[in-house]
């Protein structure tokens, strides 16, 4: 792909603290821009190395070092203004820059390469810029979010064309007069694009149920660590706690809601209509109940409000009220016991058919888009 007259320098790794980051400089005259703020440690030029070469030596702040000898200064060690870097020529217009990851070493050799002409680019616009295949740069870009390893590999399978490939196969069926393979391919993959959406966002599942049910320990259970405080006293949770943790894989934000009864204090009463609003927009609810406790008419309204939620019957290590209830999963999360049941079972619900690997996956709302037009196509 042709380079930019105007040399560009976009980090590859990111930011933070870290032992190494590495910034590549592309353009025309690159090298001589590298060439302009570094110096090896055997005092040879970049000009004439061989590319792929390891170049050991400082990036070097030259107005300082200007500064630092007309005062005088002749302290030994490594003076104020350099920094340990390995170069690698990639050719006359790449290089790249290994440095320490800190955020005080990126700074420095950024601002000596802004001055020197160097433009910063944005790592998203330069993935951009170096696929001809708009899927794999928006997977390449998709990567960087993705927070599981299952996510991962998925978009993966995207950069390498998996999806590309099955817009091709649609393309080539649609010029061939198979329109029934065609939709059956198109719907295939319109089915996966509610994962697709979510593999760099995490699922919501709140956690809901009446108060003192033990909604809170089934949290901390589910994460391993106390993120929520537990108590006896009905109506100690009082907002809305998120904590993000991985199901089966997937990416999840457990939302553990105040406890769903009517009356209370002020607070409490906009934390369970807080709770309430937060429900609406999950995209999995857990209800929980107490199994000692009998079933009553206000949790039977609890279940027919949310036909899809996931039942939970808590603290089955209590005798059980012998009156009626609906199915559901019994555990008793102070032991942690049945949580396993539940980890399964939500993982179920999210992800009901996980795609084979190399398979196919929409994960932007452009190629949903795209694909309801092939559909329209492949139906006129």
């Amino acid at each position: 792909m042709e380079k930019s007259s105007v040399p560009s320098m976009v980090w590859l790794t990111p930011p933070g603290r870290g032992a190494v980051a590495t910034l590549l400089v592309e353009g025309v005259g690159a090298r001589a821009v590298v060439e302009g703020v570094f110096r090896a440690k055997d005092g040879r030029g970049l000009a004439a190395r061989p590319n792929d070469r390891l170049v050991y030596g400082h990036v070097v702040n030259r107005a300082r070092e200007e500064t630092r000898k007309a005062e005088g200064d002749e302290r030994e060690g490594r003076p104020e203004g350099h920094e340990e870097v390995i170069v690698r020529c990639r050719g006359e217009d790449s290089v790249e820059v290994h440095c320490h990851g800190g955020h005080a070493a990126s700074a420095m050799i950024e601002g000596l390469l802004v001055a020197r002409g160097c433009r910063q680019v944005d790592w998203r616009e330069w993935a951009g810029t170096h696929h001809e295949d708009p899927i794999a740069a928006a997977a390449r870009r998709a990567l960087a979010e993705a927070r599981t390893r299952r996510t991962a590999a998925i978009l993966l399978d995207q950069y390498y064309g998996a999806l590309r490939r099955a817009f091709d196969a649609i393309e080539g069926q649609l010029q061939r007069g198979k329109t029934s393979a065609a939709l059956s391919e198109i719907d295939t993959l319109l089915g996966r694009a509610p994962l697709g959406r979510h593999l760099v966002r995490p699922w919501r599942v709140a956690v809901a149920g009446p108060v003192n049910v033990g909604k809170s320990t089934l949290v901390n259970a589910v994460l391993g660590y106390t993120r929520a405080i537990t108590h006896p006293t009905p109506g100690t949770t009082r907002d809305v706690l998120t904590a993000t943790t991985a199901v089966g894989g997937w990416p999840v934000e457990l939302l553990d809601t105040a406890g769903l009864r009517a009356g209370g204090d002020p607070i409490e009463r906009a934390g369970v209509e807080e709770a309430r609003r937060r429900l609406g927009e999950a995209d999995l609810v857990v209800l929980v109940f107490d199994r000692s406790r009998p079933f009553t008419a206000e949790e039977q309204r609890f279940v027919h409000q949310r036909p899809s939620a996931l039942v939970v019957h808590n603290k089955s290590d209590l005798t059980p009220d012998p009156g009626e209830r609906p199915p559901g999963l019994a555990t008793c999360a102070l032991r942690g016991e049945g949580v396993e049941a539940v980890l399964q079972a939500v993982a179920s619900r999210l992800v009901p058919d996980p795609p084979p690997p190399g398979a196919a996956v929409p994960f932007a709302e452009g190629h949903v888009e795209r694909l309801c037009g092939l559909r329209d196509r492949a139906s006129s």
